[in-house]
């Protein structure tokens, strides 16, 4: 059996350049383990459109679904913070951008 070694172009958050970003200044990728996606907002059903955008939108980019480990739900009582706090954690390797360097790297070997 032989290893195979992937190239993989990541920002210096460890993410892939092409990953979608949450396009509200509220939502962040977070840092790993499982890679957080969160989305806030006082609105929770804004909160959770504008995370289905984003997932639609990462999984249109990444070619396949988005490996979510779990979607955790919080609030934010303090004063001035948005009030629901929704997160996505995902796959760190989907968020890399893994499953298209393994497909460019199959290509190139076909």
């Amino acid at each position: 059996m032989t290893e195979q070694t992937i190239q993989l172009e990541l920002d210096d958050s460890g993410l892939a350049p092409g990953l979608p970003v949450p396009a509200n200044p509220r939502d962040q990728v977070q840092d790993v383990p499982y890679r957080p996606v969160e989305f806030r907002d006082d609105d929770l059903p804004n909160a959770l459109e504008r995370c289905s955008k984003w997932l639609r939108q990462a999984q249109e980019w990444l070619g396949e679904p988005v490996d979510v480990l779990a979607i955790h739900l919080d609030y934010d009582d303090r004063k001035g913070s948005p009030y629901y706090d929704v997160k996505l954690l995902c796959n760190e390797e989907d968020l890399a951008g893994v499953p298209i360097a393994m497909r460019k790297s199959n290509e190139t070997d076909s």
